[in-house]
């Protein structure tokens, strides 16, 4: 079940990533255990009691989070570099759609990302709610002797939890001149000027479309002119809680956005083409179906611009739209 404060956390990471808060915890507190774990990938299940004398790293992360995608090579980095040296990264996957539920949609995501520390499945969320958890990704640092001693919201400051990890296991801290490449894919939070926008009824405050965000079935056209931060859908949909479905044979998505790239979480019942345009010019095709984050597109500026999505076929569902 969906908690109500979730509602919020899209501004919450998006400010904890602006921020950049990374900090000591204020005082020593042991971590919680994990707590109704539906499946564990790559590992036995895991306790913190058993885990007591190792450096522990929790990241907690959903595949379709962009945020939580940015961040991965990081950690996956960090596991390949220091589990030999005493450091245990435990990813919880806590799902923000149902389709994060399924094993095999999580195992896809675990392989395609190059992931191969232990995966908890947090399909109910109690454990983030035993961490009292609000952020994807988040990421807390524990000690050996099973004490939370830093923790991180949102992107970046990962030379600040590099070091923080080397101080546990004894090495010395990386200087800015022996640390890895920074992320050159990383965005500049402050040139981007659209905020996370969902299709579902349950935060629709985004779409134009004069036949509304209630859900239900109907014919849904645009208006003429969108203004920024605003889609509209053209076509027969049917609004879910936290999804829109097309049921006509074809149908679009325009959006009025400013940022460099453009992602949405998205699936179909069968493989479908759809065809992209920003600004009236043709992108990349982009073919959809597995439930996931598809990029649409990659620009070179932090501009406004209009991109429409063309759908040949029913059955495609969108979910959000995120940007980069």
């Amino acid at each position: 079940m969906r908690h109500p404060f979730r509602n919020v956390l899209l501004a919450c990471v998006l400010a904890a990533t602006a921020l950049g808060l990374a900090r000591p915890a204020a005082a020593a507190q042991t971590a919680p255990e994990f707590a109704g774990i539906a499946a564990w990938q790559n590992s036995k299940p895991l306790t913190m009691r058993q885990l007591r004398g190792k450096v522990v790293l929790i990241d907690f992360w959903a595949y379709s989070c962009i945020n939580c995608l940015r961040t991965l090579p990081h950690v996956t980095r960090w596991y390949d570099q220091y589990k030999d040296k005493g450091l245990v990264v435990v990813g919880v996957h806590s799902p923000e759609f149902p389709f994060e539920k399924q094993e095999a949609n999580v195992r896809d995501a675990i392989a395609r990302y190059g992931i191969h520390y232990p995966v908890a499945q947090d399909n109910d969320l109690a454990t983030w709610d035993a961490w009292d958890n609000q952020y994807w990704p988040a990421e807390y640092l524990v000690d050996q002797r099973g004490n939370v001693i830093a923790h991180h919201f949102g992107e970046g400051n990962y030379l600040e939890m590099e070091n923080a990890i080397r101080t546990l296991l004894g090495l010395p801290p990386l200087t800015d001149d022996k640390a890895p490449a920074t992320d050159t894919d990383a965005p500049d939070f402050t040139r981007i000027g659209s905020p996370e926008m969902y299709f579902g009824s349950d935060r629709s405050q985004n779409n134009a479309s004069p036949e509304g965000a209630r859900t239900g079935t109907r014919d849904f056209t645009a208006p003429s002119r969108l203004d920024l931060n605003q889609f509209a859908l053209v076509g027969r949909w049917e609004i879910g809680r936290q999804n829109a479905s097309l049921i006509s044979a074809t149908g679009e998505i325009r959006l009025h956005f400013k940022a460099k790239k453009v992602h949405i979480v998205a699936s179909a019942n069968d493989p479908v083409t759809v065809e992209v345009l920003v600004d009236g010019k043709p992108q990349a095709p982009v073919v959809v179906q597995k439930s996931m984050l598809y990029t649409l597109y990659n620009g070179d500026d932090y501009k406004d611009h209009v991109l429409t999505i063309r759908i040949p076929k029913a059955n495609f569902h969108a979910f959000t739209f995120t940007f980069g």
